[in-house]
């Protein structure tokens, strides 16, 4: 009996496994981090689209379809190494970076703290089962006004993309700016509609359903491809639970996973499983992500190439070749470019007027001299010899060339040479015919 009392004293301390919840934050971190991203992308000027320019801008500089090695070569390293990414890690962009899945979960979130744990969109049609005691119309309201607040704040981030800061801001002040199309509030008006729709009645039908780029990533799919792995040593402590089936935003059986299947690798099953078994006995999750064959493709050698190690060795050669395509492109990046042509003029059946074309390719001041060289002095007229840019834009000076040279074919140079050392020229050939008899 003493020794009894003296074992009731000893504390007992269940020790739970791996803190399996971890997982959950580290992709909270990331859907938020990835947003933050999307909008420091465009606001810090790393990355937009010019609609007037119709160019890309990278760091304030225009890049054009002429700049070859920067636009192929981000090609070439952006598409080999997103092979590798999707053949590795599957649809993990859709559980752990994609928008549209993170607003989604964000909503569900807010409908069940208004409207109850059940009150959810369902995927297989079901209607949203409000709990009796918050059915009140304060709080049907109040989740409509906050998805409807949020999608006021959401559609706003497409047009970072192609307006600078301060253009948003003009155009969020509701103050006149050239810039600003003259249909941009009714785009806006649309955005604002198809987000709200999004998140209010759509969620996770489309990344179930409609989500095309979801179903690019399956395409690169293989059988080393990471994926949820289940324990099946406790299959029947496993049939009275589900827990990790109401777990999952996609409503499949994460036990049950297979090579092409709706499954986004989020980890919230393993996260589900982890925590009630950890509450009721402190063993880990029986689910976890695996890389390599599956248990039922194990020893099964007709891979091809389906197999990772195989896409690997010819994608990433191809993802170096075009980051380093992209680097000499931006080494040799030219700031301004320099064209020549007939202004259409006719003085006599002849053109005598040209038309030089200076394109400023960075959003910063600039001043270009310009100047002629191969042509008689007094035998032509620059408009200027000058040329001054605000920010990256076109300008035109005419160049006329008088009748008083003898017929004959003229080359001649035009030279441009900037104030920050960029410099170029541009030959033509000017013929002037003899007179007529």
């Amino acid at each position: 009996m003493i020794v009894n009392k003296a074992l009731e004293k000893i504390p007992v301390v269940v020790e739970a496994g791996p803190r399996v919840d971890r997982l959950h934050w580290q992709r909270r971190a990331t859907q938020i981090g990835f947003l933050v991203a999307a909008l420091l992308i465009p606001i810090s000027g790393l990355f937009r689209i010019d609609p007037v320019g119709g160019t890309f801008v990278v760091l304030d500089h225009q890049i054009w379809f002429s700049d070859f090695f920067l636009v192929f070569g981000l090609w070439v390293a952006l598409a080999s190494g997103l092979v590798v990414t999707y053949s590795a890690v599957g649809t993990a962009f859709c559980g752990w970076m994609c928008p549209q899945n993170t607003f989604a979960e964000w909503a569900n979130r807010l409908t069940h703290k208004l409207l109850g744990r059940r009150a959810e969109v369902e995927l297989d049609g079901r209607p949203m089962r409000v709990s009796v005691g918050k059915n009140k119309w304060l709080n049907w309201l109040l989740l409509g006004l906050i998805l409807f607040g949020a999608s006021l704040l959401i559609a706003l981030i497409p047009l970072f993309y192609f307006y600078p800061p301060e253009v948003v801001w003009s155009f969020v002040t509701l103050r006149d700016d050239a810039r600003l199309a003259g249909s941009l509030h009714w785009i806006y008006s649309m955005f604002v509609i198809i987000v709200f729709l999004d998140i209010a009645v759509i969620r996770h039908f489309w990344c179930r359903f409609m989500c095309i780029y979801k179903v690019w990533q399956h395409s690169f799919k293989t059988r080393q491809t990471l994926h949820v792995k289940h324990d099946n040593s406790f299959a029947e402590e496993c049939a009275h639970c589900n827990y990790c089936v109401t777990s999952c935003f996609v409503g499949i059986d994460p036990r049950h996973t297979e090579t092409f299947d709706a499954c986004v690798n989020c980890g919230e099953c393993i996260v589900a499983c982890g925590t009630i078994r950890a509450r009721r006995s402190g063993d880990p999750s029986l689910l976890s992500f695996e890389m390599g064959e599956r248990a039922a493709d194990r020893g099964n050698r007709l891979i091809g190439l389906s197999s990772l190690f195989r896409r690997v060795t010819w994608t990433v050669p191809l993802t170096l070749l075009g980051l380093g395509m992209f680097v000499w492109g931006l080494w040799t990046y030219q700031p301004y470019h320099l064209a020549a042509y007939h202004a259409d003029t006719l003085q006599a059946d002849q053109v005598h007027d040209y038309r030089i074309s200076i394109a400023h390719k960075l959003y910063r001041p600039g001043t270009v001299n310009v100047g002629i060289a191969g042509l008689p002095e007094g035998s032509y007229k620059l408009e200027t010899e000058t040329a001054h840019f605000a920010t990256a834009e076109r300008v035109d000076i005419r160049l006329t060339i008088n009748d008083s040279l003898a017929p004959g074919l003229y080359p001649f140079l035009i030279n441009a040479e900037s104030t920050d050392g960029w410099r170029d020229s541009f030959r033509v050939h000017h013929f002037i015919a003899g007179k007529r008899l």
